[in-house]
């Protein structure tokens, strides 16, 4: 595995990943409508990569193919971490974790799936409030957790 810092030409192949993440790993815990509404598979590549060129991303990637991804922001927000389905129970997700929570001082808060409420719980994150997210009138449940350090 190769372990590098996010570059511009990686948007896109980021976004594949986030949308087919989502729609594969997170089918157990959201309903289908719940899914097209979190990775619509409509990103917007110009948003994304300033997000993620201003943020500490860290990109994993194994012969040539980008298997997760992760980036935190200055304040310490952990804002995505997205791990190829193929590649669930790997480390890939710890790796990248230990990566951008190195990057920051203080604390660290995320808005963590219910999918992967547990991997961060595992990790000392404790659960902060359950949140109810609405996009385009559907309703997603996702927890705010933080890591105090």
């Amino acid at each position: 595995m190769e372990i590098r810092r996010y570059q511009q030409s990686d948007c896109k192949e980021l976004a594949e990943l986030f949308y087919n993440t989502v729609h594969a790993v997170n089918a157990n815990d959201y309903t289908k409508e719940q899914l097209n509404v979190w990775a619509t598979g409509q990103v917007d590549l110009d948003k994304w990569n300033k997000s993620l060129q201003e943020h500490y991303c860290i990109v994993v990637s194994e012969d040539e193919i980008i298997v997760g991804f992760g980036d935190i922001d200055k304040t310490g927000y952990l804002d995505r971490l997205y791990v190829h389905s193929n590649y669930q129970g790997k480390g890939v997700a710890t790796v990248i974790c230990n990566q951008l929570e190195q990057a920051v001082q203080g604390n660290v808060v995320t808005h963590a799936s219910i999918t992967a409420k547990p991997f961060f719980e595992k990790r000392g994150y404790r659960t902060v409030r359950k949140r109810q997210v609405e996009r385009q009138g559907i309703f997603l449940a996702n927890y705010e957790m933080e890591k105090e350090r």
